[in-house]
C-alpha cells in the first residue's frame, strides 16, 4: 500500500508537478521523493524521514538537521508542547494518535551547508470501518503451506522478541490451538499448514503498544488471495490426427479454479517458439483468448488454428503453455504447466 518513487529537481516552494531529471552536483542540489502511508483513525503513526542515496550524494552522512512542515503551512512542527498529539523526534514525525484531519502531505528536509534533501510524505487517515479499503494484498498458493505477514510494524517493535500479535479471520479471532493456523510468538508471521481456496479473505493483526503511560492499538488488515497452479484439462492426449490439407482447430483449455483469469497466461508455441514467428504467413495462428466460468470455476481457452495442415506440421512440436503470474512489477512465475502435441497423419497410428 506504500508507493515510493524518486524525482530529482531543484528545491522550490509551491511546486505541484515534477519532471524526472538528473542534474550535476553543484553544491546546491536537492532531492525530492514521495511515499504514501495509509493509516487508521485513532491509531499511532510514525512517519520516517528517509536518507536517500545517489551516486554523487550520500545523505546518510549529513549532519542530522531535520525540519518538518505540513504542506501549505509555514509553521514548523517541532516539540510536543505545541500539539500533544503530533511532534517531531529525530528523523520521525509521531502521531499519538492520528486523526482524520491529519491527512495531507508532510515535508521533511535534511540539510547541511552543502546539500538539501527534501522528502514529501503523503499521509491518508481513514475511519476504522474502512480498513479493508487500505488492506495489504498478499498471495498464497493453494494446497501448500504458507504464511501471511503483519506488515509495517517495526517502528513500534524495537524489541522483536517480545512481539505479541492477535490474529483475526473475517473479524473472528484465531486461537493458538488451531490446527490450521500457527501463531509464532515474537514473529509477525501467521503460518497456514495447508492453504485452501476458502482461506481467501481478510485477516487482521493487532498489537498493543504502550507509550508514555497510555496504551494504543496498532492494526493491519491483509487481503489474502489464493491462487491455484493452472491445470490443462484439454487436450489430454499428446497426439492428434489430421489430414493433409485439412483445416483444424486445436483448443487448449486451462482450469484456474477460483483464481482470477488475469493472473494466468496461456499461449501456443511451435518448437518452443512463438507461433507467429514460426508461421509468418499466418497459415497457423493463435486464436482469441476466451475466459470462461463454469459452475463458479474459472477456465481459459486459447485455440490453435490451422488454415491448412501441411507436411511440415507433422514434424513440429506444438506446445500449450499455461503460466500463472502475479504482480506485473515483479514478473514472477508462480506456476507453469505444459503439454506438447504432435500432429499425426490420419493413416499413421503412432507418431
Amino acid at each position: 500500500m506504500h508507493g515510493l518513487f524518486f524525482v530529482l529537481v531543484a528545491c522550490t516552494a509551491g511546486t505541484s508537478a515534477f519532471r524526472l531529471q538528473q542534474i550535476k552536483s553543484t553544491g546546491k542540489d536537492h532531492t525530492v521523493f514521495f511515499k504514501h502511508y495509509y493509516e487508521l483513525h485513532g491509531e499511532p503513526v510514525v512517519l520516517k524521514c528517509p536518507s536517500p542515496r545517489y551516486k554523487h550524494l550520500d545523505f546518510s552522512a549529513l549532519t542530522p538537521n531535520i525540519t518538518w512542515y505540513k504542506n501549505g503551512s509555514k509553521t514548523m512542527i517541532s516539540g510536543k508542547d505545541e500539539d500533544p498529539r503530533i511532534w517531531a523526534k529525530g528523523d520521525a514525525l509521531l502521531f499519538f494518535p492520528a486523526m482524520l484531519e491529519d491527512s495531507g502531505v508532510y515535508i521533511c528536509t535534511r540539510r547541511n551547508s552543502s546539500y538539501c534533501a527534501e522528502v514529501a510524505i503523503h499521509l491518508t487517515v481513514v475511519e476504522k470501518r474502512a480498513a479493508r479499503e487500505i488492506a495489504y494484498l498478499q498471495i498464497l498458493f493453494t494446497f501448500t503451506s504458507g504464511k501471511i505477514v503483519c506488515p509495517e510494524l517495526w517502528d513500534f517493535t524495537p524489541n522483536r522478541t517480545s512481539l505479541e500479535l492477535k490474529w483475526y479471520k473475517d473479524a473472528l479471532p484465531l486461537e493458538d490451538d488451531n490446527e490450521k493456523f500457527i501463531i509464532l510468538k515474537g514473529s509477525t508471521s501467521l503460518i497456514m499448514t495447508s492453504v485452501l481456496p476458502t482461506d481467501a479473505g481478510y485477516y487482521t493483526c493487532k498489537m498493543s503498544f504502550p507509550f508514555e503511560g497510555a496504551m494504543y492499538e496498532v492494526t493491519r488488515t491483509i487481503q489474502l488471495e489464493t491462487i491455484i497452479t493452472p491445470i490443462i484439462v484439454y487436450p489430454t492426449q499428446k497426439t492428434t490426427s489430421a489430414a493433409l490439407g485439412s483445416k483444424m482447430t486445436l483448443p487448449c483449455k486451462v482450469f484456474v479454479g477460483l483464481s482470477s483469469h488475469v493472473h494466468t497466461d496461456v499461449e501456443w508455441l511451435a518448437n518452443d517458439t512463438i507461433v507467429d514467428v514460426v508461421y509468418k504467413q499466418s497459415r497457423v495462428t493463435e486464436g482469441e483468448r476466451q475466459e470462461i466460468v463454469e459452475n463458479g470455476e474459472n477456465f481459459i481457452e486459447v485455440p490453435l488454428i490451422f488454415d491448412s495442415v501441411e507436411e511440415v506440421d507433422f514434424y513440429t512440436d506444438f506446445t500449450c503453455l499455461a503460466q500463472n503470474r502475479y504482480g506485473y512489477q515483479f514478473d514472477c512465475l508462480f506456476g507453469i504447466i505444459v503439454i506438447i502435441i504432435r500432429i499425426c497423419k490420419n493413416n499413421v497410428k503412432q507418431c
